[in-house]
């Protein structure tokens, strides 16, 4: 895939200077019935939608609707581009965190980008066909993960990639790595239009549980299967039909069977360059961004409608409102839970991994005691998000209880000797509504996984209740090569 030179370019460059003379021109000009007096316009003043947050999911919305022909204004709070899914360098890092300066012997401030809601990008997932169907891939490059492992009865285990490597995998005694070969052999055969290649089963009826039964599969094999391979966060698909988790682990094995090491892929750079790629695309098609520009109100008319916002003395109209949760009234949105994450600096790999410069490691749930999975990935200067040297693991889990270190305590400890370590919890926020009945259309919180699956899901529902349809992934992953 392509490279851009400039990876942390601000997007709005490609708007040329005559043109933003002339919005300027014309924002002078601009008068408004609804404008009160002392008011002033914001930007243009009049819009089709007023996004508010420059995380990646409102990102990828703007960038959809301005190439639909809408009038997009996006404002973020933030001086930066990504929100909370930002990539910051060593000194905004510290900063953040409270940690004083950066020890001189960790690198330079250049060499660090660090994803403070770090996830891996599935191959030939639905993100990555937004990428392609929008053609942001030519703004970035990409670098495959170098291992996907799995926890089990207190080793790191690799997780296999093929039925053949299935069948040398210590995670399985021998009748069962035979049966777990014929399983994928079943999931790789399986066609939802197809029949034939059903065998009798009738997935939209038999449940998770059941077709593992099925296969003659052991709890044991059920569990990394769902959780390394399927990306299940918990245990409540086993008794749901069987087809939405084959599915999800036909993407897996499609995902893996592309680069061979793992499914996974990871912009060079780090994340910051997906909001921003997106940013650039709705900036070229006319979308106006204002940084560092915060919303003080949300304008509601009679009927509870949003019709716009209020930052300072200045004011702009929409059709509707888009955001993450921070910007909306507390009554529009509840609280789903916390998240605990701790951004670890490493001098070492991830001891048991084989070296790898990067890896993901899932720890089930039910292998520690816990409901929910804790998740471990790992990156370093091969995706030039580090110094050479230096690896960064984060460990990321749902919170249970209210001991934040207590929740990641089995995660830490299988990084090693930790050199600096930064620690957050936050509150997840999901919305009351869909948006229809007031035009105020909010995302969901990030959740804890290292993987955006769960995340590309919400995506999809959000465009879906803005537009009233669905966005077309029937782009082949595959094509990225044939798009340049």
């Amino acid at each position: 895939m392509p490279l851009i030179s400039q990876p942390r370019r601000d997007p709005t460059q490609s708007i040329g200077r005559l043109q933003q003379l002339k919005r300027w021109i014309c924002w002078k000009c601009h008068t408004f019935d609804w404008l009160p007096e002392g008011m002033e316009a914001l930007a243009d003043g009049e819009y089709d939608a007023i996004i508010m947050g420059t995380g990646l999911k409102e990102c990828v919305i703007s960038g959809l609707l301005s190439v639909q022909g809408m009038r997009v204004l996006h404002m973020d709070r933030n001086d930066y581009y990504g929100a909370d899914c930002a990539s910051l360098n060593l000194t905004n890092l510290y900063k953040k965190f409270n940690a004083g300066n950066p020890p001189d012997n960790i690198g330079s401030n250049r060499d660090f980008n660090v994803d403070l809601i770090p996830k891996f990008i599935m191959a030939c997932g639905n993100l990555t066909k937004m990428l392609l169907h929008t053609k942001v891939t030519r703004y970035l490059e990409f670098k495959s993960i170098e291992g996907s492992f799995v926890y089990k009865g207190g080793k790191i285990l690799k997780v296999p990639a093929t039925p053949e490597e299935a069948l040398k995998s210590p995670l399985m005694g021998l009748f069962e790595k035979r049966r777990f070969r014929n399983f994928l052999l079943y999931i790789d055969a399986y066609d939802e239009t197809k029949p034939e290649t059903h065998k009798g089963r009738d997935l939209t009826v038999m449940t998770m549980k059941q077709l593992y039964e099925e296969f003659g599969l052991v709890p044991d094999t059920h569990q990394f299967i769902s959780h390394a391979m399927c990306l299940q966060l918990d245990e409540t698909h086993m008794n749901q039909p069987a087809l939405a988790t084959v599915k999800e682990l036909q993407i897996y094995c499609y995902s893996l069977s592309r680069y061979g090491t793992s499914p996974y892929i990871y912009p060079v750079y780090g994340l910051g360059g997906l909001p921003e790629g997106f940013s650039r695309l709705c900036a070229i098609h006319g979308g106006t961004f204002m940084l560092n520009r915060d919303v003080d109100e949300i304008q509601y008319n009679d009927k509870g409608e949003a019709i716009g916002v209020r930052s300072g003395n200045e004011m702009a109209r929409a059709k509707f409102v888009v955001g993450d949760p921070s910007y909306f009234p507390k009554e529009k949105v509840r609280a789903t839970g916390q998240i605990v994450r701790c951004i670890c600096f490493l001098n070492h790999p991830i001891p048991n991994c084989g070296d790898q410069e990067s890896a993901q490691i899932i720890i089930p749930g039910p292998q520690v005691g816990r409901k929910n999975d804790i998740f471990v990935c790992s990156l370093s200067n091969s995706h030039q998000v580090t110094a050479q040297g230096v690896y960064i693991a984060i460990v990321s889990t749902k919170m249970e209880g209210d001991n934040p270190d207590k929740e990641v305590v089995p995660g830490l400890a299988l990084l090693g000797h930790i050199m600096q370590r930064f620690t957050t919890v936050v509150t997840t926020y999901e919305p009351v509504g869909d948006g229809n009945s007031d035009k105020s259309y909010i995302s969901s919180s990030f959740d804890a996984s290292s993987h955006f699956e769960g995340d590309v899901d919400d995506l999809l529902s959000l465009y879906k209740r803005i537009t009233g349809k669905d966005l077309d992934m029937n782009i082949n992953a595959d094509s990225v090569e044939a798009d340049y």
